[in-house]
């Protein structure tokens, strides 16, 4: 099972970005442990990150052809506007989960919409690191799900 973990802009900056909204781990913290969940699942795993629309577009290209079964996505403030990034995600036949470290439903009112929740299988958030590593499970049950269906 080939997992991708997308994380979009500012989100290199956890660990020293608003840390009573999003904890001090690190993104490089993050990544280490969404491996390790994703090993013990006998899933392989790849972060990426960026903090430009267009790479995020090119990545998200990429995994319509390179064997990835799942998709896990923080999209950071993108989920709220980004229609290219939206169609992109459109355009792949896999379990997409979309995760958020804070409860976006108790923030500003704009964070309140995502453009992907009608593409995505589902929603994580609120769980801080947790809400990562949920919507790993989350993914790796979408693809068994499916390979059982």
């Amino acid at each position: 099972m080939k997992l991708l973990v997308l994380h979009g802009l500012n989100l290199n900056m956890f660990g020293k970005r608003d840390p009573a909204q999003y904890g001090t781990t690190t993104l490089a913290e993050i990544d280490d442990a969404i491996a390790r969940l994703a090993a013990d699942l006998g899933a392989s795993v790849q972060c990426f990150q960026t903090n430009f629309e267009g790479a995020m577009v090119e990545r998200i290209h990429q995994a319509v052809s390179d064997g990835t079964d799942a998709v896990v996505i923080n999209a950071g403030a993108w989920t709220h506007y980004s229609y290219g990034i939206r169609d992109a995600l459109a355009i792949l036949s896999c379990p997409i989960v979309e995760v958020h470290m804070s409860n976006v439903h108790a923030r500003e009112p704009f964070r309140h919409t995502s453009v992907f929740s009608s593409i995505v299988r589902g929603q994580i958030c609120g769980f801080g690191v947790d809400s990562y590593l949920l919507g790993v499970r989350a993914a790796a049950s979408a693809v068994q799900q499916n390979r059982s269906a």
